[in-house]
């Protein structure tokens, strides 16, 4: 369970650091948020909720894929 109470933690971050303002964003400031959220999603996949989002993030893909132009 720690997992879960970690990535809650750090989607709480995200959504912290993602309401500020662009022009105030260093870009260390910038790769220091990508390198959280590629941690959240590692957290995040082995869980049930993370496998949801795939079969789901897959399903909108393949529909997208079939739409003939």
């Amino acid at each position: 369970m720690l997992t879960v109470n970690l990535a809650v933690f750090l989607a709480i971050i995200v959504i912290v650091r993602l309401r500020r303002r662009t022009e105030a964003r260093s870009r260390a400031d910038e790769k220091l948020t990508v390198v959280i959220v590629l941690i959240l999603g590692l957290l995040l996949a082995p869980t049930d909720f993370g496998q949801g989002v795939l079969r789901v993030t897959g399903q909108l893909a393949q529909q997208l894929a079939d739409i003939k132009l």
